[in-house]
């Protein structure tokens, strides 16, 4: 391979995808599938062959399947390797790289052949510039490992590997809009997908910087009933195993390391370092705060009243569990009108009790990407007395919701007239210096509300590595890389 021939294609026998029955439903959570889409999301252009003659049921079933997942069909009329390459190159003329052509290999203990070779374009004239040389491959899974040191060797020892782990769905999102290539990108990152299918120190030694979303890996979480915030965190048997490679390799390297994300998980913890931002504030404008807020391991303590009028919360209040990510109820919340109701809440202990802030429906969401802060505004839930009358309707029973799936929102005729939340984005911004601070957190989240008559602009949530699906691809995606690439060079000099 010559110096800048990345990998630009990929093409796989259609034996290699043990796609069984002939039903595309089932294309959908084949594994062999997924990984192929990363490639595409790549812009690495990909194809599934066959070799003439084979059926026709066959064969319309390979295009469905090309077609359901944007993959091109590609018959051969020769299984022969250096027959293929030539009708490979010829049909994929227009690629100036390398291809990696795949099939079974039937012969010996290695289960897949990994052919490759480089095409370039001259003056209109496709040449194979290199005999194809061959690797092997015990899995397909072992693929992105395989173009990662392809890609090192063509273009430079220079290129930062990420390595990253995060659950399907969300890695599928930051894919489709590009944010995670196996080639190279204009600052010099190269994304590699882990996975616990592989051992993870082998993948680690191609690996630069490690980018993990490791509340996606948690099975558990057991939180101290003391006042103090402690806890056990459980993660999957995968996570586990990154989790002690970390901490026996002093030289292994995260863009925000797995103790930094501790306090997210904790929205007691939160609050605390919320607290923090008082001194933030100036004499004659609006301030930035937490909210209000009580941690109860009870919701029938005999001095609820007096501890809530004591922490300064009225109804009503929102309570939320304690424990804010990672597990299935995490985001099980209610909305409180009568202290009464506190008893047969069913929301999960220890929990936290926070102030409700009327913010106009109007809620702020901020990306903090490195030293770059973006937001944008989303409609939220309605002010209190809307919500007090709607509940009257129903008894003022609590209003019980998942925070990700039903988070109540005010339709069009309950927003405040007239009282439009002004922000001033240069304490916000202050606010968000100061918490990748205290967090020591690169990449993460927050929720801002402007408490209508204060101004007070009240934090009202923390998380780690969020989606920033709202901010413009062509903005938040650069943005994305360079806080990572800064966070690597800034471990250079050091």
């Amino acid at each position: 391979m010559l110096m800048g021939e990345a990998v630009r294609g990929v093409i796989v026998d259609h034996a290699l995808l043990q796609y069984g029955t002939i039903q595309p439903e089932n294309f959908k959570s084949n594994g062999t599938l997924s990984l192929l889409r990363k490639l595409r999301f790549s812009n690495i252009q990909t194809a599934i062959s066959y070799v003439l003659p084979v059926s026709a049921e066959q064969v319309n079933l390979l295009q469905t399947m090309a077609k359901l997942h944007s993959f091109e069909c590609l018959p051969l009329t020769a299984s022969s390797l250096d027959i293929a390459s030539r009708e490979i190159a010829q049909t994929w003329s227009h690629i100036s790289g390398t291809i990696l052509y795949l099939l079974p290999n039937h012969d010996a203990s290695p289960k897949i052949t990994c052919t490759y070779f480089s095409i370039a374009l001259d003056d209109e004239v496709t040449s194979v510039l290199h005999k194809s040389n061959r690797i092997y491959m015990e899995k397909f899974e072992e693929l992105p490992l395989t173009i990662c040191r392809l890609n090192k060797k063509a273009i430079s020892n220079d290129v930062v590997t990420v390595g990253y782990i995060m659950k399907p769905s969300r890695e599928e999102d930051f894919a489709k809009r590009g944010a995670l290539p196996m080639c190279p990108t204009p600052n010099g990152l190269m994304f590699l997908p882990l996975t616990f299918e592989l051992p993870i120190s082998k993948q680690l030694e191609e690996v630069d910087v490690i980018l993990h979303k490791a509340t996606d890996e948690i099975v558990s979480i057991e939180l101290n009933s003391s006042s103090e915030s402690s806890y056990w965190i459980g993660y999957t048997k995968g996570m586990q195993e990154l989790q002690r490679h970390i901490e026996n390799h002093n030289d292994c390297f995260e863009v925000d390391p797995l103790n930094s994300i501790y306090p997210v998980l904790d929205r007691l913890k939160i609050q605390q370092l919320l607290l923090g931002l008082e001194d933030l504030n100036v004499g004659g404008r609006c301030k930035v705060r937490a909210p209000h807020f009580l941690k109860v391991n009870s919701f029938d303590e005999p001095d609820l009243v007096q501890r809530l009028h004591d922490a300064t919360l009225s109804l009503p209040s929102i309570v939320k569990p304690q424990v804010a990510c990672g597990v299935a109820d995490a985001h099980s919340m209610a909305i409180v009108f009568q202290v009464e109701d506190f008893k047969v809440l069913n929301v999960p202990l220890p929990a936290v009790i926070q102030e409700y802030v009327d913010h106009s429906s109007t809620l702020f969401k901020f990306y903090v990407l490195g030293d770059r802060v973006f937001h944008t505004v989303k409609k939220s839930m309605p002010n209190a007395d809307v919500l007090i009358k709607s509940s009257e309707k129903n008894g003022s029973k609590p209003l019980l919701f998942d925070s990700l799936k039903s988070l109540p929102t005010a339709t069009a005729n309950q927003h405040s007239e007239g009282r439009d939340p002004c922000l001033d984005l240069a304490l916000v911004n202050k606010a968000a210096e100061r918490l990748s601070k205290r967090l020591g957190l690169t990449i993460f989240g927050f929720d801002v509300v402007i408490q209508e008559g204060s101004g007070d602009h009240v934090v009202v949530d923390v998380n780690y590595l969020p989606s920033f699906k709202e901010i413009p691809d062509d903005v938040a995606v650069p943005a994305f890389w360079d806080a990572i690439k800064k966070k690597v060079d800034s471990k250079a000099v050091k």
